[in-house]
């Protein structure tokens, strides 16, 4: 909490110190044929096209994006090992639906069954790898509710590894967006695979789903999925000049239309928008005095890198705003917030942070406390709080 009721601006330019800006004029987005559909930069959340964003609907097998995911938590706290040979059992051989073409009572390996479930979308690699990890399907189902309620996918119940139809078994687009965020930020040499474009296994070569992959470079994920009742649906991202952009749509009429609408919105993001890094988490952004502390000042920033997604060609309009404290006493701890950052563009804020101590700062003794104490006083600064 800040401890002043006052507090003083410093503005300045985060590119070129232009102090104002007209404001941007983009067009339009595309029309997207799709039940619902999402972009938004990974970087900064922003979304910049949606259309029912948070309306409960059926995943199909973009499901196994966070079957893919819990296997990742399991594999990073060394409860599987990726080289763990899994047995396969007769319920897992018998799922229904697209297929890895595992063997029942044979053993396939962690890191190959989580290429059956990416690149193949196989029904039985993910309920093998399920049965693995929490020893029933039921159980795998709890664990993927309970990272989903970790990353705050509150529209969201998994009652399956698979996407098989169920009435309880529903997400959102920006629920999985959250989750394809998470996964390509947490856990890189898992969405890697994501990109792979074939797997063969038990000598049955099959191509990964995910057909963006061929028509744009740099389209790197993420997942495909079908049902009847979920229609055609992808999950799709790419990354272009350091901007990362994830696309999500869900009941399109066909493939060829999931690609199509994924492609429209990419293109529209990546031509219209753009992301920078303004500033570095721990890197300080102003000192200011310290009253009533050993050292004589104390230096301010964020504690997260600064990204901000803008209209492109106005990254030289943005300007920056540190609102601090007048008065910042000591002690002080690190993280500890005493203002902040904001980020405008024309009269719209873009971004916003707490501005926070970058070090702990201790109190001064008592007599250089009091002559602190007397000076504020003196001079109409001091502030009870």
């Amino acid at each position: 909490m800040l401890r002043s009721a006052l507090y003083l601006w410093f503005c300045f330019g985060a590119a070129q110190g232009v102090l104002a800006a007209s404001a941007p004029i983009i067009p339009p987005p595309p029309s997207i044929a799709a039940n619902s559909y999402l972009l938004i930069d990974a970087d900064t959340h922003k979304v910049l096209v949606g259309h029912k964003l948070h309306e409960p609907l059926p995943p199909a097998s973009l499901t196994k994006i966070m079957t893919s995911y819990v296997a990742a938590v399991e594999l990073a706290t060394a409860r599987i090992n990726e080289n763990d040979q899994v047995p396969i059992s007769v319920n897992a051989w018998r799922t229904p639906g697209s297929r890895m073409f595992i063997r029942e009572g044979t053993r396939v390996s962690v890191e190959d069954l989580l290429r059956g479930i990416i690149i193949q979308s196989g029904n039985d690699a993910s309920v093998a790898l399920a049965e693995y990890v929490a020893g029933s399907e039921e159980a795998f189902a709890d664990m993927m509710n309970q990272q989903a309620a970790e990353l705050g996918m509150g529209t969201t119940q998994f009652v399956n590894s698979t996407g098989l139809p169920d009435e309880g078994h529903y997400t959102s687009v920006w629920d999985l967006a959250l989750l394809t965020r998470s996964l390509i930020s947490r856990f890189p040499e898992i969405y890697a695979m994501y990109a792979e474009r074939a797997f063969t296994h038990n000598d049955i070569p099959q191509p990964n789903r995910n057909r963006l992959l061929w028509r744009d470079k740099t389209v790197d994920g993420v997942k495909t999925g079908h049902t009847r009742a979920a229609g055609y649906c992808l999950v799709a991202s790419a990354m272009r000049d350091n901007m990362r952009l994830v696309s999500v749509v869900m009941g399109t009429e066909s493939d060829e239309a999931r690609m199509r609408e994924s492609q429209k919105l990419l293109s529209y993001g990546f031509r219209y928008f753009e992301t920078r890094k303004l500033y570095e988490a721990d890197v300080p952004l102003k000192t200011v005095e310290l009253w009533y502390g050993e050292a004589e000042d104390i230096e301010l920033g964020v504690l997260e890198d600064v990204y901000v997604t803008i209209p492109r060609g106005h990254y030289k309009d943005i300007r920056a705003e540190l609102k601090i404290a007048r008065i910042v006493e000591a002690p002080a701890s690190t993280g500890q917030e005493f203002g902040e950052l904001r980020l405008l563009l024309g009269e719209e804020v873009a971004y916003r942070a707490p501005l926070v101590a970058l070090a702990d700062a201790p109190s001064a003794g008592v007599f250089s406390r009091m002559g602190d104490f007397v000076y504020l006083f003196f001079s109409g600064l001091f502030s009870s709080g």
